[in-house]
């Protein structure tokens, strides 16, 4: 069973999200929380897999509330809610660890799938979300330079992995373009995200485009 806290100030999205999730087999909501604080709180007391936080919360916000949790429940993974398109604070949430990143208005396997992932210990990032990521960064020269550096340390075909992790596919989309079992792309993900010394596939997304 994998276990979540949804933390949103909307209590309409919130009773939305609860109902999304426990559709999907083997989800349960353990927890809701109105703003970031309240969060970090049930987080502590529940202990669920993910917390799925909304960037914009009274109180404490999400960013603020993923600090608190890297702090004081660290076990818990951490996929962001956001509106879609304008948010400046996308990359610091990716840098700081979060587990991924969903649009509110996504549909509702998607947004199963985010929790699933996060809760392999995988990381999920809605396309949509990657590409406006990408488009935000313009990686400075010493970014660059050591980004392409530390990409050395890849083989070809894990690099060919890591471009299409930057382009937001999942591993069984990935398993499909170069013609792999997902399993088989799982392995290469843990080389990956080994060799680059990255804790998740945020972060390989991140270190492809600091390097183009």
């Amino acid at each position: 069973m994998v276990r979540v806290l949804v933390a949103d100030d909307e209590r309409l999205i919130t009773a939305g999200i609860r109902t999304v999730l426990e559709s999907g087999e083997g989800i349960e909501v353990v927890a809701t929380a109105a703003d970031g604080s309240a969060a970090v709180r049930e987080a502590v007391r529940h202990r669920p897999d993910v917390a799925l936080l909304d960037i914009t919360m009274p109180v404490l916000d999400g960013l603020g509330a993923l600090t608190e949790l890297r702090r004081q429940a660290p076990s818990v993974r951490a996929v962001m809610l956001t509106s879609f398109g304008t948010e400046p604070n996308v990359l610091r949430a990716l840098r700081d660890g979060a587990a991924g990143f969903v649009l509110k208005h996504c549909a509702p396997d998607e947004l199963i799938r985010a929790v699933r992932a996060a809760h392999d210990g995988d990381a999920y990032l809605s396309p949509e979300v990657t590409r406006m990521v990408l488009g935000m960064v313009t990686p400075a020269a010493g970014r660059r330079a050591e980004a392409t550096t530390r990409l050395t340390a890849l083989s070809p075909r894990e690099i060919e992995i890591a471009e299409l992790v930057a382009e937001g596919l999942s591993n069984a989309e990935i398993g499909r373009r170069v013609h792999m079992s997902e399993p088989t792309i799982k392995t290469y993900m843990s080389r990956v995200l080994t060799k680059l010394g990255c804790t998740n596939r945020v972060e390989v997304a991140l270190l492809v485009r600091d390097a183009r």
